[in-house]
């Protein structure tokens, strides 16, 4: 069994860290580069960076902070926001990311995940996918940072992301994002069932049976948090310890 990552995330707008609930009210929390070195030191799988406005801004990426970040850890990380060609993947990559994570722009040009894909290798795509159930039950695409309801399933849309190359999916639950009440297991699970690739639990972290939960009960290959670790709510090791003592295959 591959070992489950633990993986913060780290949303940015114009150059700083932030955090929403139900990506509303944000705050900001720190400076990216800073964080990024704690969260290296203390442990944590990869890293994902976010430029939250850029797509909604149509500005291009923050290559500045990638370059710092990459002299700076020494562990993978993704960057995501504002990627819409596969010179941005080019970009980034060169920059020092390891992953690049696409959302809008992959929802209006899905050729963009089979190209960069055939480029660089599906182990950089990572298909991005904010998520909310609507009256019927379905989850559906939300792009544009969460402003913009596509009204595409979005269980198809990662089947569809992982059949065009796509390494592996990041489900963002919108429902659950920032409530710390725990992840969208049900949603978890219902991936698991039509995917093949690594799916990365996202949105509802608020403790560590949260995070059990997702690797027992939703099958996620990897949870991804931000408020718990970014205010030292959880500190990463002793996550860890915790799920490390229930049979959880972890990286220490």
């Amino acid at each position: 069994m591959l070992a489950k990552r633990i993986i913060p995330c780290l949303d940015v707008d114009h150059g700083r860290v932030v955090k929403g609930k139900n990506f509303k009210n944000i705050k900001d929390v720190d400076d990216p580069v800073r964080l990024a070195k704690r969260y290296s030191a203390e442990g944590a799988d990869e890293l994902v960076f976010y430029d939250i406005t850029a797509s909604h801004e149509e500005r291009g990426i923050f290559l500045n902070i990638v370059e710092n970040v990459a002299k700076e850890v020494d562990i993978p990380f993704a960057i995501g926001g504002g990627i819409r060609s596969v010179e941005d993947f080019r970009a980034v990559l060169l920059a020092g990311a390891d992953k690049v994570s696409v959302n809008s722009a992959a929802v209006a040009n899905p050729q963009l995940i089979e190209d960069a894909a055939k480029r660089f290798g599906s182990q950089c795509v990572v298909l991005s996918i904010d998520a909310a159930r609507n009256e019927e039950g379905i989850w559906e695409v939300y792009v544009k940072g969460g402003r913009q309801n596509t009204h595409q399933d979005a269980v198809k849309w990662a089947l569809y992301g992982q059949q065009l190359g796509a390494g592996e999916i990041c489900m963002n639950s919108m429902d659950t994002d920032g409530v710390k009440e725990g992840y969208d297991i049900e949603l978890l699970n219902t991936l698991n069932k039509v995917l093949s690739i690594p799916v990365i639990a996202s949105g509802g972290a608020g403790k560590m049976e949260h995070f059990l939960e997702a690797f027992v009960n939703g099958k996620a290959d990897a949870a991804l948090a931000a408020s718990v670790f970014h205010y030292e709510e959880i500190d990463i090791m002793a996550l860890k310890e915790y799920l490390q003592k229930r049979n959880i295959q972890v990286r220490m």
